[in-house]
């Protein structure tokens, strides 16, 4: 039977993953569940973490997770810092858990422009543990991509776009669901439609109309219209957010078909990314966390 000398425990908004871990930073055993924040209420999280641990731990084993279950919706709130600040701040909050030993990473908040972020902190944190001394952009691409400045190991500044949400939204819930349904794909459509908004992303909503208008008229593929879309909203996102690639260190955070689109998307700007896996890199922050609650506790 697993006995862990800690918990690191990732808990977003759609699962819960967890691992057994060895003082020594060894991964014991593995565990997760589709018990995110998003499906549970906040009397559940207790029962949902203890079902997955349970028998890995004692009260005292020390359980150090990030992510939405510090959020307001989440288990307890869990403050931001403020940047500029280290990526890990040490103001861990604790839920009331009496016979579990929780330890909650804080977020990370920019005052002006306005602007949080929460999980991606520990994602930061743990690429810098791999990389020191690393100083650049990191974007984590997703629901809500984030492009964070770093320096001299510290988040400097960030900002985010909804570019996930929106491509959900739009190829969900607006006449363009009837033009970009299935998954195929199209990338030489991608590829021109990003050149597209980078150069004139004040056109973007009359092109999007134009993906339904030309399957109506022409018989635009939807695999074809399903590629343009993604690439109009990962364009404007990439010229929006031109003052943090440009003449940057950029790396990315992640794996799978998104990552390697803004992958492609930097490369046509003739910006060489780094990739780095994001479980990885969410482990290492874990684990960095650990070691800072250790200090923090023992001195």
């Amino acid at each position: 039977m697993t006995k862990a000398d800690w918990i690191a425990a990732d808990w977003g908004t759609t699962n819960l993953r967890v691992w057994a871990m060895s003082n020594s930073g060894t991964v014991l055993d593995t565990a997760s569940s589709a018990d995110g924040m998003g499906n549970i209420t906040r009397t559940d999280y207790a029962a949902c973490l203890r079902k997955l641990v349970g028998d890995w731990i004692t009260p005292q084993t020390p359980i150090v997770a990030c992510g939405m279950v510090g959020s307001r919706q989440g288990w307890v709130e869990a403050s931001y810092a403020t940047v500029p600040c280290p990526a890990l701040a040490d103001n861990f909050a604790r839920p009331d858990a009496p016979d579990l030993n929780v330890h909650v990473v804080p977020g990370i908040k920019q005052t002006d422009p306005a602007d949080v972020m929460r999980g991606e902190e520990t994602q930061i944190a743990g690429f810098l543990s791999l990389n020191p001394n690393w100083d650049g952009v990191i974007c984590l691409p997703g629901t809500h991509t984030k492009w964070v400045h770093v320096s001299a190991d510290e988040v400097v500044s960030f900002q985010t776009c909804m570019t996930g949400d929106l491509f959900a939204a739009i190829s969900g819930h607006t006449v363009l669901k009837h033009s970009t349904g299935g998954d195929g794909w199209d990338a030489d459509a991608f590829d021109a439609a990003l050149g597209d908004t980078i150069s004139r992303p004040e056109k973007l909503a009359a092109k999007l109309f134009a993906l339904r208008a030309e399957g109506l008229l022409h018989g635009l593929s939807n695999d074809t219209a399903r590629a343009r879309l993604s690439g109009l909203l990962i364009g404007a996102e990439i010229a929006a957010t031109k003052p943090y690639w440009l003449g940057q260190q950029v790396a990315i955070i992640g794996a799978g078909s998104l990552a390697s689109l803004y992958l492609r998307a930097l490369a046509a700007q003739s910006v060489s990314a780094t990739q780095a896996q994001a479980e990885r890199v969410t482990l290492a922050g874990l684990t960095a966390a650990y070691r800072k609650l250790k200090e923090a506790t023992h001195g």
